[in-house]
């Protein structure tokens, strides 16, 4: 292999930041909607804090343990990938501030303004204060720390203000004494305050309590006071007792709590703090030089920008395009009785999740279905989908639920689901020891004419009518036999699991993915040798294992096309002649979050093409219970072939992946701007004016 190129590999973790840096981007982009510019800032922050949480605190612990990180990171020490990752994010929080100041200074043209304490009127400081007495103080958490001998625990969910007084008591002057007040989760973090004018005034619920920071310690004889906000963020990893007397979801639910003691990873803070207030906090929290440590602005947990209030202001805003219904698909009508004719696929959030609830709905008092089992991994609040499912129960159904409770920082939200549902008669499975479950499927059986039938759906995403609204994904709804048999003895994998099943049509993890998409792999290196059309089209959230980026790498020298939309972390390099001529990458990252896995391999011709809940990651081949479906149905299979194509079009929203990590936009010369969110909005309006019904 003539490489050119002396890597062969992206660093994950640099790739995912990326990642995150695209989505900054869009916070950054003139074009972009000013409140949705807004809503990315948000985004862009509650994806750092998760990757401190989970990755970074992955390689600080790799480091502690003095593991052989050179091998396992791909040629660099863990100490040196903590520094860099640490670099970046300090450059990346810098572009954020300045981003935030410019949609300030625009916000503001439109008779918005975000002020502070400093800035108020005395109308607006008098409804500060009122509301401060009525609702802020009643939830306020304030420590003095002096004399404290055990430092407080400090939430990695909550932000805080760290206050410094020059107290005169007992003869002494100024006598330095440090607090911490935490800031309210319970309450919006943006007070929208009364106005008198066009002009709409918004103050940050921290400025609220520095306005009246002499309310909270009018008991001190205090000279001068100061509050600077600081956060902190903890590893995340859940760490598991051996009580064997112990069930399994209560494991979980004390390694949760547990969580909330994790090791701090990472400290930000008001770069306007005092130096002397600094060190304490860093002294008290053990905090040292090996943890990263991050100057920022006066405000932090800008994850917050992501709930900003509308102010009625829909014209700063994308415009909320209806979800449509799928043709012929009659959410009037009977579901099962049009699946029982055809295969129906559904795409969201460009058509209606509604479709799932009313599958569900239907089948919980349909006299006929005898069984329901689906498998959960992230749900929405006041979940519709539990509500179905505790309906089918209350109906006499036999109702099988595998959730999964090890879903990340959805542990205590899928805790409680389990037990309502354990109440209401749902028999529970709690996975696969030592694998995750994050299959997306659902079977149930019905008794048509003495024998059983059985209907179903295979996912791409989470059963969660709320992501639903922002998560790109498909959803095949099928009466394949066939295929539903197979589905079917993944639930039984999941209560017999030192069994290993064969499956004549899925694709399962930790089984079966890796070999069977070698194999197609395989199969297209093998035709293009032959001169035969080959070509492999890819679109998944991520691309990580080294072993299929190998093959990828293998099928591009024997001249297979490959054309990859890769939304997060992309380790492969494309474009080096030896390696990798013949692979294209780009990432879309736009209103959607593009979610959906679709894998198509040309076949000399006539292309199998596959939906799945797996990303080519090793977790996801190999330490995850996944699903990977055929797509028999030639109509479905155009579909989803039109969907990457719309995507690969892209040349507005899409960044093309590189090895300089630098996120240039795709442009494809003079051709006009081709925004694939919305263009495929367009394709499935169109499929309801021009498709007629199938019967």
């Amino acid at each position: 292999m003539n490489n050119t190129s002396p890597n062969k590999y992206i660093d994950r973790e640099k790739s995912w930041l990326t990642f995150n840096a695209r989505v900054l981007q869009e916070a950054g982009d003139s074009s972009v909607p000013l409140l949705d510019r807004l809503r990315f800032l948000g985004i862009f922050s509650n994806n750092l804090d998760e990757f401190f949480r989970v990755r970074y605190a992955a390689i600080r612990r790799m480091n502690f343990e003095n593991v052989d990180t050179e091998k396992v990171l791909g040629g660099i020490t863990a100490e040196k990938l903590l520094k860099e990752i640490t670099e970046v994010v300090i450059e990346h929080q810098s572009e954020s501030l300045r981003i935030l100041g410019e949609i300030e200074q625009k916000l503001e043209k439109e008779n918005i303004f975000i002020i502070n304490e400093n800035e108020i009127t005395k109308d607006q400081e008098a409804f500060i204060k009122d509301y401060f007495t009525q609702i802020v103080s009643p939830a306020l958490v304030t420590i003095m720390l002096n004399d404290l001998d055990t430092f407080p625990l400090l939430k990695d969910t909550s932000g805080y203000l760290a206050i410094k007084l020059k107290v005169d008591s007992f003869g002494k002057k100024n006598e330095v004494r440090y607090a911490v007040v935490e800031i309210p989760n319970s309450i919006n973090r943006f007070v929208v305050l009364p106005s008198n004018n066009e002009q709409q005034h918004i103050i940050l619920l921290d400025d609220v309590i520095r306005l009246n920071l002499h309310s909270i310690f009018n008991v001190f004889n205090y000279s001068s006071i100061s509050a600077h906000m600081i956060k902190i963020t903890r590893d995340a990893q859940l760490e598991f007792d051996s009580d064997l007397s112990k069930s399994f979801i209560n494991k979980i639910s004390d390694s949760v709590k547990e969580r909330r003691v994790g090791e701090p990873v990472r400290f930000v803070y008001d770069q306007a703090i005092d130096k002397d207030t600094l060190g304490f906090f860093l002294h008290r929290m053990h905090i040292n030089s090996s943890d990263s440590i991050i100057p920022g602005g006066r405000y932090h947990n800008r994850r917050d920008y992501m709930s900003f209030p509308n102010l009625g202001r829909y014209d700063l805003l994308y415009k909320k395009n209806v979800p449509l219904p799928v043709p012929g698909f009659d959410l009037d009508g009977s579901l099962l009785e049009k699946i029982k004719k055809k295969d129906y696929l559904l795409s969201t959030p460009y058509q209606s999740f509604s479709y799932l609830i009313k599958f569900l709905r239907e089948a919980a008092i349909d006299p006929n279905v005898v069984t329901i089992k689906i498998t959960l991994y992230r749900l929405a609040k006041n979940s519709q989908i539990v509500s179905s499912l505790i309906n089918a129960a209350k109906n006499g159904k036999k109702v099988t639920v595998q959730i999964e409770l090890q879903a990340r920082f959805d542990e205590a939200s899928n805790i409680s689901y389990s037990e309502q549902m354990q109440t209401e008669g749902i028999e529970l499975i709690f996975g696969v020891k030592g694998l995750k479950v994050h299959s997306k499927i659902c079977v149930i059986e019905r008794v048509e004419e003495s024998k059983v039938k059985r209907y179903g759906f295979i996912s791409t995403g989470n059963f969660n009518e709320n992501s639903a609204k922002i998560y790109t994904d498909v959803t095949l709804f099928t009466a394949n036999q066939e295929i539903l048999k197979d589905t079917a003895k993944v639930f039984e994998f999941f209560e017999i699991n030192y069994k290993v099943y064969r499956y004549k049509h899925l694709f399962v993890s930790p089984h079966y993915t890796r070999v069977k998409f070698n194999k197609l792999i395989e199969r297209e290196i093998t035709n293009a040798k032959s001169g035969k059309e080959a070509f492999i089209k890819l679109k998944m959230n991520s691309l990580s294992d080294f072993k299929l980026i190998d093959k990828l790498y293998e099928a591009s020298n024997a001249g297979v096309k490959i054309q990859l939309v890769i939304r997060g972390i992309c380790c492969i390099i494309p474009g080096v002649k030896g390696m990798s001529e013949n692979i294209e990458a780009i990432s879309i990252v736009d209103n959607y979050l593009e979610h959906s896995r679709i894998y198509i391999f040309g076949n000399d011709g006539s292309p199998e093409v596959f939906i799945s809940s797996a990303d080519f990651m090793t977790r996801n081949l190999d330490g995850r219970v996944e699903v990977t479906c055929p797509i028999y149905d030639e109509d479905i299979k155009e579909e989803l072939i039109e969907i990457f194509n719309i995507g690969w079009k892209a040349n507005v929203k899409a960044r093309v992946h590189t090895e300089n990590l630098k996120n240039d936009y795709r442009r494809n010369g003079d051709e006009k701007p081709y925004r694939a969110q919305l263009e495929m909005y367009n394709y499935y309006r169109n499929k309801l004016e021009v498709i007629p019904e199938k019967v």
